[in-house]
């Protein structure tokens, strides 16, 4: 199982790792490759049921992605850091939590910090890539950061 967990953090990784801007201009293929065909995308909570709703399906996620990356102007930078989680594997399946926090910063200068719970659900081909069957955010914390803030 040591390399399904390596397969897993792999493809975590790169999934938030290709929605950090500045990226290249065209990810969304990159994406796609991460997400089984039926998964499901969705935010969970009070937040994030309503900013993020619930799709299903590969081209519903990455239509929902594709807002936010560029050529869409929605950040002007943003980034993800991963903190060490828990994940439970089985023999084709694997389904973990993490802390998430992201920094962005908006065209208009404003910048947040926001701290997410994920829980993410994965297929796991022997020998293969982990794909991504369930993602699941929840705003935990968010608040602006100001120019000059201690």
């Amino acid at each position: 199982m040591g390399n399904q967990r390596e397969h897993v953090m792999d493809t975590l990784d790169r999934y938030l790792r290709l929605c950090d801007v500045p990226v290249r201009d065209e990810v969304t293929g990159e994406l796609g490759e991460l997400f089984t065909d039926d998964a499901v995308w969705e935010g969970v909570g009070p937040e994030y049921s309503g900013e993020f709703g619930r799709r299903e399906g590969r081209a519903a996620i990455l239509e929902m992605l594709a807002g936010y990356l560029p050529p869409s102007p929605h950040f002007r930078e943003n980034v993800h850091l991963l903190f060490p989680g828990s994940l439970d594997l089985q023999e084709t399946t694997g389904r973990g939590t993490w802390l998430m926090q992201q920094l962005s910063r908006y065209p208009s200068g404003a910048a947040e910090m926001r701290v997410a719970r994920l829980d993410v659900a994965f297929r796991l081909a022997p020998d293969g890539p982990a794909r991504i069957s369930l993602f699941r955010t929840e705003r935990l914390f968010s608040t602006p950061l100001t120019k000059g803030a201690a």
